[in-house]
């Protein structure tokens, strides 16, 4: 005997938590996000270059993104003073 729910895939329910997590951000942190869901890693100058934000806007919205656990960081392969940032979903 199938069940059958009314519940969207796990693709889709990840996707909507991740959307509502986001959703009372502010907008410096949703554009970072949105940076690194096209290119990344990102060490926090590159995210700097890439939103056009001053460093210190950057540094406030990685710690407001780690703070919801939507992004993580790991150190650089090619630089291991440097870490760089992803989406963390």
């Amino acid at each position: 005997m199938s069940t059958t729910t009314d519940e969207p895939p796990v693709a889709e329910q990840s996707a909507d938590e991740y959307r509502e997590r986001l959703r009372d951000l502010p907008p410096s942190a949703k554009l970072v996000a949105k940076v690194l869901e096209t290119d990344s890693p990102l060490s926090q100058g590159q995210l700097a270059e890439e939103s056009l934000l001053p460093d210190r806007t950057v540094r406030y919205a990685l710690n407001r993104l780690e703070e919801e656990s939507l992004v993580d960081s790991r150190y650089s392969f090619q630089d291991a003073r440097k870490q760089v940032y992803f989406l963390d979903r």
